[in-house]
């Protein structure tokens, strides 16, 4: 039983563990991470078999923030980032059975058949719409009034099923989207305030914020690998069991168990990076009342099935994927094209696909068997993707129970919960994707942010 002292402990050792281990070693904070998996990386996990590398968790990230710049910038050579290379731009969606490329620019908005004649007026007379007045406006209602409900079915709706597997009349845009509500707010317009956001002037950083599709060469293993060598494997506790905080005078005491022992540590500063649902075991303290508004949070189901095919003779992967609006009453969500935008994920002349079921609208496909699962998707993968015949020599199957956050009606009581504990107890943050958004970049950048606050 050991009671050594730390500055800081960090609860969780996924992105936002690993980038704050990183940070604080390098302001030389004295820290401990403990982690109840055998491994670092949570969701984060590259696996290889046969010439397929494939991920079961997040695919890709999005150099959406310039804290990830940073921290690329700061492991160096210890990380090769390989940005998703000109297919990214080709995004197909489904209507009616076939796929359309979605329009990326004003002419193509207007000559696709995803949109209907109506709504195509309707976006060229978008930048002269008033703003909304409703703050907990959803995003399906701001897009309906905005842009018309063609554009909502076929370029919101997917959209919103490949990042959150969600439903847009669930989720309230300033929470769920922030960014896209702040350009109406501030500038008036989606199109006239992506413009006049695109000319104001940037520092060196964000510059090079290029909101670029990225992985790392041979998978997203390596930039978790890269954060704990760069953090040092020693501050690590991997297997920590029931971890349990519990304040003191002026410190956190932590109990967890290594295998058969008990460990007892203390803390001036605890930082919480789990989900929503692993909340109440380790701060069994916290209030009934506030405990609840904490975790009063609906999470996606989610199955992903990663496929890998030697030769592939389907449909022709000349982009990012496909995805597919909810209108169109299918059992897939989308399909990544893997092999197309990274190098070295399948065998030359074969594929990689991954392939994502489930989400908020369909989640009793999730109480399938696995058998019964790989029905539905041989089914619509060789209708959706023309293949001859369903024939992968790759099948992975991984299952998600609380994949994806969703930023509803609730967050705004979440987001205020959180304040008032932290601020009832000094030294403690609840951070994690419960806030600042669910994306590998929000992650990079809320880890960023905590550890710059505790090394000032």
């Amino acid at each position: 039983m050991s009671n050594k002292h730390y500055d800081v402990v960090v609860i969780g050792a996924g992105v936002t563990g690993l980038t704050l281990a990183h940070q604080l070693k390098k302001c030389g904070i004295n820290f401990k991470v403990l982690e109840c998996q055998p491994r670092h990386g949570g969701v984060v996990h590259t696996q290889s078999e046969n010439g397929f590398v494939y991920e079961s968790g997040p695919n890709s990230g999005i150099v959406s923030h310039p804290e990830v710049v940073a921290l690329f910038d700061d492991l160096g050579d210890a990380i090769k980032v390989e940005k998703g290379n000109d297919l990214v731009k080709i995004r197909y969606v489904l209507k009616n059975g076939k796929w359309n490329a979605l329009p990326h620019g004003p002419l193509s908005a207007i000559t696709t058949p995803l949109f209907s004649l109506k709504d195509k007026f309707r976006i060229l007379g978008e930048p002269f719409r008033k703003k909304g007045s409703n703050p907990d406006e959803t995003l399906a209602e701001m897009v309906k009034r905005r842009m018309g409900n063609s554009f909502l079915d076929y370029a919101i709706d997917p959209f919103i099923l490949g990042i959150y597997a969600g439903d847009p009349s669930q989720l309230v845009t300033r929470y769920a989207m922030p960014k896209l509500y702040n350009l109406e707010q501030k500038y008036g317009s989606f199109i006239g305030g992506a413009r006049k956001k695109a000319k104001e002037p940037k520092t060196e950083l964000e510059k090079r914020t290029d909101r670029a599709v990225f992985s790392i060469e041979g998978g997203l293993s390596g930039l978790a690998d890269a954060l704990l060598k760069s953090a040092g494997e020693e501050h690590f506790s991997f297997d920590a069991d029931g971890v349990t905080v519990s304040p003191q005078d002026k410190d956190y005491q932590l109990t967890y168990k290594e295998g058969e022992k008990e460990q007892v540590i203390t803390a001036d500063k605890v930082i919480s990076t789990i989900g929503s649902v692993g909340l109440q075991q380790l701060l069994p303290f916290v209030d009934e009342a506030q405990m609840q508004q904490l975790t009063n949070l609906k999470y996606a189901r989610v199955v992903e099935v990663s496929l890998g095919f030697e030769k592939w003779e389907g449909w022709p992967l000349n982009g990012f994927g496909g995805l597919i609006p909810h209108k169109e009453n299918r059992d897939l969500l989308g399909v990544l094209f893997m092999s197309s935008l990274f190098k070295g994920r399948a065998p030359e002349g074969g594929a990689l696909l991954t392939i994502f079921m489930g989400g908020i609208r369909n989640e009793a496909l999730c109480d399938l068997s696995d058998e019964e699962v790989l029905k539905v998707l041989e089914k619509e993968f060789t209708d959706l993707m023309q293949v001859p015949e369903f024939n992968p020599s790759l099948i992975k199957l991984k299952r998600y129970s609380h994949a994806i956050p969703q930023y509803g009606v609730s967050s705004g009581e979440r987001f205020k919960a959180i304040d008032m504990v932290q601020e009832k107890y000094p030294g403690l943050i609840i951070a994690g994707n419960l806030r600042d958004g669910i994306g590998m970049a929000d992650r990079i950048k809320q880890a960023t942010l905590i550890a710059k606050e505790i090394c000032k």
